[in-house]
Protein backbone atom coordinates (compact mmCIF):
# COMPACT_ATOMS: atom_id res chain seq x y z
CA UNK A 1 0.00 0.00 0.00
CA UNK A 2 1.03 3.36 -0.90
CA UNK A 3 2.41 6.03 2.30
CA UNK A 4 1.26 9.53 2.47
CA UNK A 5 2.52 11.57 4.84
CA UNK A 6 0.79 15.18 5.41
CA UNK A 7 0.95 17.69 8.00
CA UNK A 8 -1.86 20.46 9.30
CA UNK A 9 -1.14 23.48 9.72
CA UNK A 10 -3.60 26.90 10.77
CA UNK A 11 -4.16 29.26 12.96
CA UNK A 12 -4.61 28.62 16.77
CA UNK A 13 -8.17 27.30 17.48
CA UNK A 14 -9.06 26.93 13.85
CA UNK A 15 -9.55 23.20 14.70
CA UNK A 16 -6.67 21.31 13.58
CA UNK A 17 -6.65 18.61 16.40
CA UNK A 18 -10.45 18.06 16.07
CA UNK A 19 -10.24 17.10 12.35
CA UNK A 20 -7.57 14.79 12.74
CA UNK A 21 -9.69 13.37 15.68
CA UNK A 22 -12.60 13.22 13.25
CA UNK A 23 -10.61 11.86 10.64
CA UNK A 24 -9.75 9.32 13.28
CA UNK A 25 -12.79 8.49 14.75
CA UNK A 26 -15.01 8.38 11.41
CA UNK A 27 -12.47 5.92 10.01
CA UNK A 28 -12.65 3.90 12.99
CA UNK A 29 -9.42 4.13 13.95
CA UNK A 30 -9.61 4.92 17.21
CA UNK A 31 -9.77 2.24 20.13
CA UNK A 32 -12.83 1.92 22.97
CA UNK A 33 -10.15 2.51 25.74
CA UNK A 34 -9.17 6.04 23.59
CA UNK A 35 -13.01 7.27 23.08
CA UNK A 36 -13.48 6.41 26.38
CA UNK A 37 -10.47 8.18 27.73
CA UNK A 38 -11.95 11.33 26.10
CA UNK A 39 -14.94 11.16 27.14
CA UNK A 40 -13.80 11.32 31.04
CA UNK A 41 -11.75 14.32 29.68
CA UNK A 42 -14.52 15.96 27.76
CA UNK A 43 -17.46 15.71 30.79
CA UNK A 44 -14.09 16.75 33.43
CA UNK A 45 -13.99 20.08 31.58
CA UNK A 46 -17.49 20.65 31.12
CA UNK A 47 -18.43 19.97 27.43
CA UNK A 48 -21.98 18.75 26.47
CA UNK A 49 -19.84 17.21 22.91
CA UNK A 50 -16.69 14.64 22.86
CA UNK A 51 -13.78 16.73 22.30
CA UNK A 52 -12.06 14.85 19.71
CA UNK A 53 -9.09 17.07 19.58
CA UNK A 54 -7.92 15.13 22.94
CA UNK A 55 -6.86 11.95 20.38
CA UNK A 56 -3.87 14.38 19.20
CA UNK A 57 -3.57 16.51 22.24
CA UNK A 58 -1.07 14.33 23.93
CA UNK A 59 0.98 16.31 26.57
CA UNK A 60 -0.91 16.78 29.69
CA UNK A 61 -0.08 21.15 29.05
CA UNK A 62 -2.05 20.74 25.72
CA UNK A 63 -4.67 19.46 27.14
CA UNK A 64 -5.33 21.38 30.27
CA UNK A 65 -4.62 24.45 27.63
CA UNK A 66 -6.20 23.39 25.01
CA UNK A 67 -3.72 23.95 22.61
CA UNK A 68 -1.09 22.15 20.68
CA UNK A 69 2.68 22.32 21.47
CA UNK A 70 4.27 19.80 20.39
CA UNK A 71 4.28 18.25 16.37
CA UNK A 72 2.07 15.41 17.12
CA UNK A 73 2.21 12.34 15.03
CA UNK A 74 -0.71 10.01 14.60
CA UNK A 75 -0.64 6.77 11.76
CA UNK A 76 -4.09 5.42 10.40
CA UNK A 77 -5.25 3.31 7.13
CA UNK A 78 -7.80 2.92 5.16
CA UNK A 79 -8.34 -0.41 2.50
CA UNK A 80 -6.45 2.58 -0.06
CA UNK A 81 -3.66 3.71 1.33
CA UNK A 82 -1.81 4.42 4.58
CA UNK A 83 -1.06 7.69 5.83
CA UNK A 84 1.54 9.49 8.76
CA UNK A 85 -0.12 12.70 10.45
CA UNK A 86 1.96 15.40 11.76
CA UNK A 87 -0.71 17.57 14.04
CA UNK A 88 1.55 21.13 14.34
CA UNK A 89 0.70 24.08 16.50
CA UNK A 90 -0.41 27.50 15.11
CA UNK A 91 0.97 29.96 17.40
CA UNK A 92 3.71 32.25 15.58
CA UNK A 93 6.22 30.78 18.46
CA UNK A 94 6.13 27.76 17.51
CA UNK A 95 6.99 27.95 13.63
CA UNK A 96 9.78 25.98 14.11
CA UNK A 97 7.96 23.14 15.33
CA UNK A 98 5.85 23.68 11.91
CA UNK A 99 8.65 23.73 9.96
CA UNK A 100 9.95 20.28 11.47
CA UNK A 101 6.32 18.26 11.07
CA UNK A 102 5.95 19.19 7.59
CA UNK A 103 9.86 18.73 6.25
CA UNK A 104 8.80 15.21 5.20
CA UNK A 105 5.06 15.57 4.18
CA UNK A 106 3.53 14.99 0.75
CA UNK A 107 0.78 16.80 1.41
CA UNK A 108 -0.46 19.87 3.85
CA UNK A 109 -4.05 20.72 5.46
CA UNK A 110 -4.28 24.17 5.69
CA UNK A 111 -7.33 25.10 7.66
CA UNK A 112 -8.73 28.55 7.72
CA UNK A 113 -11.76 29.76 10.02
CA UNK A 114 -14.78 30.45 8.17
CA UNK A 115 -15.84 33.38 10.49
CA UNK A 116 -11.92 35.10 10.31
CA UNK A 117 -11.09 34.26 7.05
CA UNK A 118 -7.35 34.36 6.00
CA UNK A 119 -5.25 35.57 8.67
CA UNK A 120 -1.30 36.53 9.39
CA UNK A 121 -0.93 32.89 10.18
CA UNK A 122 -2.21 30.73 7.24
CA UNK A 123 -0.21 33.07 5.09
CA UNK A 124 2.82 32.30 7.58
CA UNK A 125 1.79 28.47 6.87
CA UNK A 126 0.94 28.95 3.07
CA UNK A 127 4.43 30.51 2.49
CA UNK A 128 6.25 27.77 4.68
CA UNK A 129 4.62 25.01 2.23
CA UNK A 130 5.81 26.52 -0.54
CA UNK A 131 9.61 27.14 0.64
CA UNK A 132 9.60 23.33 1.89
CA UNK A 133 8.24 22.51 -1.57
CA UNK A 134 5.01 20.45 -0.26
CA UNK A 135 3.72 19.08 -3.49
CA UNK A 136 -0.02 19.59 -2.63
CA UNK A 137 -1.89 22.31 -0.28
CA UNK A 138 -5.44 21.05 0.57
CA UNK A 139 -6.89 24.32 2.16
CA UNK A 140 -9.74 22.82 4.50
CA UNK A 141 -12.12 25.83 5.14
CA UNK A 142 -12.96 24.77 8.62
CA UNK A 143 -16.23 25.53 11.19
CA UNK A 144 -18.93 26.36 7.75
CA UNK A 145 -21.81 25.30 10.32
CA UNK A 146 -21.21 28.46 11.74
CA UNK A 147 -21.79 30.64 8.76
CA UNK A 148 -24.85 28.32 7.70
CA UNK A 149 -22.72 26.54 5.13
CA UNK A 150 -22.74 29.82 2.94
CA UNK A 151 -21.26 29.03 -0.64
CA UNK A 152 -20.97 32.65 -0.75
CA UNK A 153 -18.52 32.96 2.01
CA UNK A 154 -16.14 29.56 0.64
CA UNK A 155 -15.80 31.41 -2.45
CA UNK A 156 -14.88 34.61 -0.60
CA UNK A 157 -12.25 32.76 1.46
CA UNK A 158 -10.88 30.75 -2.23
CA UNK A 159 -10.24 33.55 -4.07
CA UNK A 160 -8.35 35.62 -1.48
CA UNK A 161 -6.37 32.33 -0.75
CA UNK A 162 -5.80 32.08 -4.14
CA UNK A 163 -5.15 35.77 -4.66
CA UNK A 164 -2.09 35.10 -2.09
CA UNK A 165 -0.54 32.37 -3.69
CA UNK A 166 0.14 33.88 -7.11
CA UNK A 167 2.78 35.09 -5.17
CA UNK A 168 4.62 31.86 -4.13
CA UNK A 169 5.76 28.86 -5.78
CA UNK A 170 2.92 26.40 -4.69
CA UNK A 171 1.50 22.58 -6.06
CA UNK A 172 -1.37 22.14 -6.40
CA UNK A 173 -3.89 23.75 -4.52
CA UNK A 174 -7.47 22.14 -3.24
CA UNK A 175 -9.89 23.48 -0.99
CA UNK A 176 -12.87 21.50 0.86
CA UNK A 177 -15.44 23.35 2.90
CA UNK A 178 -15.57 21.14 6.40
CA UNK A 179 -17.09 20.82 9.65
CA UNK A 180 -14.69 19.23 11.41
CA UNK A 181 -16.74 18.84 14.98
CA UNK A 182 -19.93 17.72 12.82
CA UNK A 183 -18.30 15.71 10.35
CA UNK A 184 -19.10 17.47 7.44
CA UNK A 185 -16.84 16.64 4.73
CA UNK A 186 -14.29 15.16 6.75
CA UNK A 187 -14.74 11.06 6.27
CA UNK A 188 -18.30 11.89 4.42
CA UNK A 189 -19.54 13.53 1.77
CA UNK A 190 -21.98 16.57 3.71
CA UNK A 191 -25.88 16.75 2.53
CA UNK A 192 -25.84 20.27 3.99
CA UNK A 193 -23.56 22.02 0.93
CA UNK A 194 -24.76 20.36 -2.06
CA UNK A 195 -23.23 23.24 -4.12
CA UNK A 196 -20.07 21.54 -3.08
CA UNK A 197 -19.16 19.01 -5.59
CA UNK A 198 -15.67 18.08 -4.65
CA UNK A 199 -14.94 14.69 -3.07
CA UNK A 200 -15.00 14.61 0.94
CA UNK A 201 -11.26 15.24 2.64
CA UNK A 202 -10.61 11.23 3.10
CA UNK A 203 -11.36 10.73 -0.51
CA UNK A 204 -9.17 13.08 -1.52
CA UNK A 205 -6.19 11.77 0.93
CA UNK A 206 -7.40 8.87 -0.60
CA UNK A 207 -6.70 9.37 -4.52
CA UNK A 208 -4.41 12.63 -4.59
CA UNK A 209 -1.16 11.80 -6.68
CA UNK A 210 1.92 11.07 -5.07
CA UNK A 211 5.50 12.62 -5.90
CA UNK A 212 6.41 11.22 -9.16
CA UNK A 213 8.88 8.32 -9.05
CA UNK A 214 12.13 9.91 -9.10
CA UNK A 215 13.87 6.48 -10.35
CA UNK A 216 14.89 8.63 -13.76
CA UNK A 217 16.92 11.47 -11.57
CA UNK A 218 20.82 10.40 -10.56
CA UNK A 219 21.58 8.00 -7.98
CA UNK A 220 22.01 9.05 -4.49
CA UNK A 221 23.21 6.95 -1.48
CA UNK A 222 24.96 8.84 1.71
CA UNK A 223 26.89 6.01 3.22
CA UNK A 224 25.45 5.81 7.07
CA UNK A 225 27.71 2.67 8.43
CA UNK A 226 30.15 0.63 6.82
CA UNK A 227 29.43 -3.23 7.95
CA UNK A 228 32.11 -5.44 8.63
CA UNK A 229 30.46 -8.72 10.06
CA UNK A 230 32.62 -9.76 13.48
CA UNK A 231 32.03 -13.25 12.50
CA UNK A 232 35.68 -15.33 11.62
CA UNK A 233 33.66 -17.57 9.36
CA UNK A 234 34.68 -18.13 5.74
CA UNK A 235 31.77 -16.75 3.94
CA UNK A 236 32.16 -13.58 6.00
CA UNK A 237 36.07 -13.16 6.10
CA UNK A 238 36.07 -10.51 3.16
CA UNK A 239 32.20 -8.74 3.57
CA UNK A 240 32.11 -4.77 3.04
CA UNK A 241 29.48 -2.76 3.02
CA UNK A 242 27.90 0.48 3.02
CA UNK A 243 24.58 0.29 4.80
CA UNK A 244 22.31 3.52 3.96
CA UNK A 245 18.90 4.83 2.66
CA UNK A 246 19.07 5.77 -1.03
CA UNK A 247 18.19 9.52 -0.98
CA UNK A 248 17.47 9.44 -4.98
CA UNK A 249 17.23 7.71 -8.19
CA UNK A 250 17.93 4.03 -8.67
CA UNK A 251 20.80 1.68 -8.72
CA UNK A 252 21.52 -1.98 -9.60
CA UNK A 253 23.90 -5.01 -9.35
CA UNK A 254 26.13 -4.34 -12.04
CA UNK A 255 26.37 -0.14 -12.37
CA UNK A 256 29.58 1.98 -12.36
CA UNK A 257 29.06 4.22 -9.35
CA UNK A 258 31.57 7.38 -8.42
CA UNK A 259 32.38 7.83 -4.81
CA UNK A 260 32.91 11.04 -3.18
CA UNK A 261 34.64 12.75 -2.39
CA UNK A 262 37.57 10.50 -3.44
CA UNK A 263 36.44 10.88 -6.80
CA UNK A 264 37.51 7.05 -7.73
CA UNK A 265 34.61 4.88 -9.22
CA UNK A 266 33.68 1.16 -9.02
CA UNK A 267 30.74 -1.56 -9.34
CA UNK A 268 27.43 -2.61 -7.81
CA UNK A 269 28.31 -6.44 -7.03
CA UNK A 270 25.77 -6.63 -4.58
CA UNK A 271 22.46 -5.46 -2.67
CA UNK A 272 21.21 -7.04 0.19
CA UNK A 273 18.77 -6.79 3.24
CA UNK A 274 17.59 -8.17 6.33
CA UNK A 275 14.96 -10.15 3.97
CA UNK A 276 17.70 -11.43 1.08
CA UNK A 277 19.75 -10.21 -2.42
CA UNK A 278 18.06 -7.70 -4.33
CA UNK A 279 19.00 -6.83 -8.06
CA UNK A 280 18.16 -3.11 -7.52
CA UNK A 281 17.45 -0.37 -5.20
CA UNK A 282 15.15 2.62 -5.22
CA UNK A 283 14.70 5.34 -2.96
CA UNK A 284 13.60 5.80 -0.44
CA UNK A 285 14.88 2.23 0.82
CA UNK A 286 17.58 1.18 3.01
CA UNK A 287 19.91 -1.09 1.94
CA UNK A 288 23.30 -2.63 2.05
CA UNK A 289 25.59 -1.78 -1.05
CA UNK A 290 28.51 -4.04 -1.65
CA UNK A 291 31.14 -2.82 -4.14
CA UNK A 292 33.78 -4.70 -6.41
CA UNK A 293 36.93 -2.65 -5.33
CA UNK A 294 38.20 -2.35 -1.60
CA UNK A 295 38.48 1.33 -1.33
CA UNK A 296 38.66 3.99 1.34
CA UNK A 297 34.73 4.64 2.20
CA UNK A 298 33.53 5.39 5.61
CA UNK A 299 29.97 7.45 7.01
CA UNK A 300 29.19 10.80 5.43
CA UNK A 301 31.10 10.20 2.26
CA UNK A 302 28.17 9.41 -0.97
CA UNK A 303 27.87 6.48 -3.59
CA UNK A 304 26.73 8.45 -6.71
CA UNK A 305 25.87 7.94 -10.57
CA UNK A 306 28.86 9.01 -12.91
CA UNK A 307 26.72 10.31 -15.17
CA UNK A 308 24.64 12.81 -13.13
CA UNK A 309 26.65 13.16 -10.38
CA UNK A 310 25.20 15.88 -7.29
CA UNK A 311 26.77 19.14 -7.40
CA UNK A 312 30.29 20.09 -4.34
CA UNK A 313 31.19 22.71 -3.01
CA UNK A 314 32.08 24.39 -0.06
CA UNK A 315 30.07 27.44 -0.42
CA UNK A 316 26.66 27.32 0.00
CA UNK A 317 23.68 29.71 0.03
CA UNK A 318 20.42 28.69 1.24
CA UNK A 319 16.90 29.62 2.89
CA UNK A 320 16.93 28.78 6.67
CA UNK A 321 14.02 28.75 9.34
CA UNK A 322 16.06 29.91 12.66
CA UNK A 323 15.43 28.05 15.56
CA UNK A 324 16.87 29.60 18.36
CA UNK A 325 16.12 31.98 20.90
CA UNK A 326 19.51 33.30 20.92
CA UNK A 327 20.17 35.11 17.34
CA UNK A 328 22.18 34.10 14.42
CA UNK A 329 24.31 36.72 13.18
CA UNK A 330 27.36 36.74 10.29
CA UNK A 331 30.65 34.99 11.86
CA UNK A 332 28.94 32.52 13.43
CA UNK A 333 30.38 29.12 13.55
CA UNK A 334 28.03 26.33 13.95
CA UNK A 335 28.11 22.54 12.97
CA UNK A 336 26.60 22.07 9.90
CA UNK A 337 25.17 18.29 9.16
CA UNK A 338 23.68 17.54 5.42
CA UNK A 339 22.48 13.57 4.82
CA UNK A 340 24.88 11.66 6.96
CA UNK A 341 27.88 14.00 6.75
CA UNK A 342 29.04 16.34 9.57
CA UNK A 343 31.09 19.38 8.39
CA UNK A 344 31.69 22.64 10.52
CA UNK A 345 30.29 25.98 8.92
CA UNK A 346 30.94 29.81 9.07
CA UNK A 347 27.80 31.92 8.77
CA UNK A 348 29.80 34.31 6.04
CA UNK A 349 27.04 36.17 5.44
CA UNK A 350 22.92 37.68 6.04
CA UNK A 351 21.31 38.43 2.23
CA UNK A 352 18.12 39.28 4.03
CA UNK A 353 15.05 38.37 6.29
CA UNK A 354 11.84 37.76 4.96
CA UNK A 355 8.66 38.32 5.73
CA UNK A 356 6.52 35.96 5.39
CA UNK A 357 3.20 37.69 5.38
CA UNK A 358 4.13 40.27 2.98
CA UNK A 359 6.66 38.42 1.18
CA UNK A 360 9.32 41.48 1.41
CA UNK A 361 12.83 41.38 1.86
CA UNK A 362 14.51 42.81 4.91
CA UNK A 363 17.95 43.39 3.00
CA UNK A 364 19.20 45.67 5.95
CA UNK A 365 18.60 42.99 8.76
CA UNK A 366 21.21 42.62 11.32
CA UNK A 367 20.51 39.21 12.46
CA UNK A 368 17.56 36.70 12.69
CA UNK A 369 15.87 35.75 15.60
CA UNK A 370 13.55 32.92 16.75
CA UNK A 371 11.34 31.45 13.95
CA UNK A 372 12.70 34.07 11.79
CA UNK A 373 13.09 32.75 7.94
CA UNK A 374 16.10 34.49 5.77
CA UNK A 375 18.66 33.62 3.21
CA UNK A 376 22.64 33.16 4.00
CA UNK A 377 25.96 32.73 2.85
CA UNK A 378 27.74 29.75 4.42
CA UNK A 379 31.21 28.44 3.90
CA UNK A 380 31.86 24.92 5.15
CA UNK A 381 35.13 23.07 6.10
CA UNK A 382 34.71 20.40 3.76
CA UNK A 383 33.14 19.81 0.73
CA UNK A 384 29.24 19.15 0.81
CA UNK A 385 27.77 17.15 -2.33
CA UNK A 386 24.18 17.91 -2.52
CA UNK A 387 21.27 19.08 -5.31
CA UNK A 388 19.16 21.99 -5.03
CA UNK A 389 16.39 21.80 -2.89
CA UNK A 390 13.81 22.44 -5.62
CA UNK A 391 15.08 19.09 -6.99
CA UNK A 392 15.63 16.86 -3.78
CA UNK A 393 14.37 17.60 -0.79
CA UNK A 394 16.60 14.96 1.50
CA UNK A 395 20.07 16.15 -0.40
CA UNK A 396 19.30 19.69 -0.75
CA UNK A 397 18.02 20.20 3.23
CA UNK A 398 20.59 20.06 6.14
CA UNK A 399 20.43 21.64 9.92
CA UNK A 400 22.63 23.49 11.82
CA UNK A 401 23.86 22.54 15.25
CA UNK A 402 25.37 24.46 18.13
CA UNK A 403 28.24 22.52 18.70
CA UNK A 404 28.63 23.78 22.52
CA UNK A 405 25.15 22.92 23.29
CA UNK A 406 24.63 20.07 20.84
CA UNK A 407 21.12 21.81 20.09
CA UNK A 408 19.11 21.91 16.64
CA UNK A 409 19.74 25.74 16.01
CA UNK A 410 18.65 26.14 12.68
CA UNK A 411 16.86 24.01 9.52
CA UNK A 412 17.82 24.54 6.26
CA UNK A 413 16.61 24.18 2.32
CA UNK A 414 20.23 24.64 -0.66
CA UNK A 415 18.72 27.28 -3.21
CA UNK A 416 20.61 27.18 -6.73
CA UNK A 417 24.23 28.35 -7.39
CA UNK A 418 27.35 28.47 -9.11
CA UNK A 419 28.88 25.02 -7.48
CA UNK A 420 30.75 22.19 -9.90
CA UNK A 421 29.63 19.12 -10.46
CA UNK A 422 31.14 16.18 -9.23
CA UNK A 423 32.39 14.61 -12.54
CA UNK A 424 33.77 18.56 -13.81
Amino acid sequence: MELLRFATAGSVDDGKSTLIGRLLYDSKQVFEDQLESVERTSQAKGYEYVDLALLTDGLRAEREQGITIDVAYRYFATPKRKFIIADTPGHTQHTRNMVTGSSTADLVLILVDARSGITEQTRRHAFLASLLRIPHIVVCINKMDLVDYDETRFKEIREEFEEFAEGLDVGALTFIPISALIGDNVVDRSQKMPWFTGPSLLEHLETVELTPDARSEGFRFPVQLVVRPRSAGAELHDFRGYAGEVARGVVAVGDEVVILPSGFSSRVVAIETADGTLDEAFAPMSVIVRLEDELDIGRGDMLASPTDPPIVSQDIQAMICWMSETPLRPGAKLGLKHTTRWVRALVRGLDYRLDVTTLECDYDAADLSLNDIGRIDLRTTAPLFYDEYSTNRLTGSFILVDEQTNITVASGMILPQNGRRASD
